[in-house]
């Protein structure tokens, strides 16, 4: 494929490849073209999408040629990569764990099906930290995955792998998922856009725990209508997830290209739970109050969330007993301390523990129903530092305030991932360095429509941080 042609393709939008699909000005196989190549161009310092799986795409990408248009889908043959904790039929799946090192799994997880449905081609798998425990994507089987606007910076996780390659332009849309932020914390470090959707928006499994409530999966992309494309793509039920729900009536892109204004909006600064890096506080503080350029009303105000650090600890550590206590117990040496810290600790709790924990969640999220009577949203910053040294596991202090386990920097995030809330984290600015901020932009529980909108149109008054860009040391 020519180099102009190429490149072309790499920079457009994932909504303006849709739409040269339908009209067959291109090709999937063309697309695939193009990603191969500018994947060995640029990926090899940044290691976004460590497992490749090309001749696979190219056989789902035929059948797809041989179909009429009208049959395709809903993305028509558009290329994503999947997160390597998310099991692909036929593709390397690790966990970004030595015990799973080799797994090559029989089966595709659901929302891989549903995507694939929808006319999602899978081409890679995205990078990950160890069983996607932790805001950095590092493991001992495929290696860091590297910001690639400072390659000697952290490109946060558990979606490093993912947003790392939307802003290398090595993916137009990508899978992700997030239990305290996986989704909304790479998005921020790497000047993309990451959505957790509400509890349970989307179909996935078969899984340890069906019922759990924390982690969600969702769609990544470099803005945010081609974020609601994804979004289109993932939902519908299946009964692999017993709370899933059905698809909407109307499309989420939809929804976001209306970009319709909220009356009222509240900015936290810090969601009365966290230390904020004071650069990261100003740059979200002014694009917040961006909202006001179109007669929106903003006002700093904080809902009383403060116990929720400690509720997300101890659900956490339930999660990690029911999900990973087992392998805890048969491979013990392969596993990292962080894992093995959080399944113990889970272990430790007594049932009022526990019980203690799903009280106040509860007292959390009629905190949060009762906010929004009065707020369209609320709006924070996403991470509470820009990207941080590579060489770091994770965060341990912040405007001089110590931090004391791995999960203590993820609070403004994990915060909302109790309220069942959508959030999604769109680019803000750039620190004087030039890394990227991301802004949080919560909605009202299945409220994914009028969040898009908002943020949509957000995005559209704020400075433009542009993507993709090549590699930077």
């Amino acid at each position: 494929m020519p180099v102009n042609i190429a490149n072309e393709l790499i920079n457009a939008t994932a909504c303006e490849i849709k739409d040269r699909l339908v009209r067959k000005d291109i090709k999937p196989t063309d697309l695939l073209d193009a990603l191969e190549d500018r994947i060995q161009a640029v990926d090899g310092p940044v290691n976004a999408l460590p497992t490749l799986c090309f001749e696979r795409a190219r056989e789902f990408a035929r059948k797809l040629e041989n179909k009429p248009i009208e049959e395709r889908g809903l993305l028509a043959g558009i290329p994503v990569p999947v997160k390597d904790l998310t099991a692909v039929k036929g593709v390397r799946t690790t966990s970004g764990s030595p015990i799973f090192a080799e797994r090559i799994p029989e089966w595709s997880d659901a929302l891989v099906e549903t995507m694939e449905t929808n006319g999602a081609i899978v081409y890679a798998k995205s990078n990950t930290p160890e069983f996607g425990a932790g805001a950095h994507t590092f493991n001992p089987v495929l290696g860091t995955t590297r910001n690639p606007w400072d390659l000697s910076k952290s490109a946060a996780g558990s979606s490093g792998g993912a947003a790392a390659a939307l802003a290398t332009g090595c993916a137009w849309l990508a899978h992700g998922s997030d239990m305290g932020g996986s989704l909304r914390n790479p998005a921020s470090f790497c000047g993309v856009v990451g959505l957790r959707p509400s509890m349970h928006r989307l179909s996935d499994g078969p899984g340890t725990s069906p019922f759990q409530t924390l982690s969600m999966q969702g769609p990544m992309a470099r803005n945010v209508a081609d974020t609601a494309l994804l979004l289109d793509a993932m939902v519908g039920f299946k009964n692999m997830n017993p709370l899933a729900q059905p698809s909407p009536e109307d499309s989420f892109l939809s929804a976001a290209n209306k970009k319709i204004k909220p009356l009222k909006v509240a900015y936290s600064p810090d969601l009365g739970v966290s230390p904020v890096d004071p650069e990261v506080a100003e740059i979200c503080r002014k694009a917040a109050l961006q909202f006001e350029n179109a007669d929106v009303i903003v006002q700093e105000k904080t809902p009383n969330l403060c116990d929720a650090p400690e509720v997300f600890k101890r659900l956490r550590g339930l999660d990690f007993v029911v999900g990973l206590g087992p392998l805890l117990d048969q491979h013990h040496d392969k596993l990292k301390e962080d894992i093995i810290w959080n399944i113990e600790y889970g272990r430790s709790l007594s049932a009022e523990d526990i019980a203690w924990a799903e009280r106040k969640r509860g007292e959390i999220y009629y905190t949060m129903q009762e906010f929004f009577t009065e707020y369209d949203l609320l709006i924070c910053p996403t991470t509470i530092v820009p990207p941080f040294p590579v060489e770091q596991r994770y965060v341990d202090e912040c405007a001089g305030t110590k931090l004391e386990t791995y999960i203590d920097w993820l609070a403004i995030v994990s915060t909302i991932t109790l309220t069942a809330s959508p959030a999604i984290s769109i680019p803000c600015g750039l620190t004087k360095p030039g890394l990227p901020v991301g802004l949080q932009l919560v909605g009202k529980p299945q409220g994914e429509g009028p969040l898009l909108s908002a943020a949509n149109l957000l995005e559209e008054i704020l400075p433009k941080i542009q993507t993709p860009i090549d590699p930077k040391s």
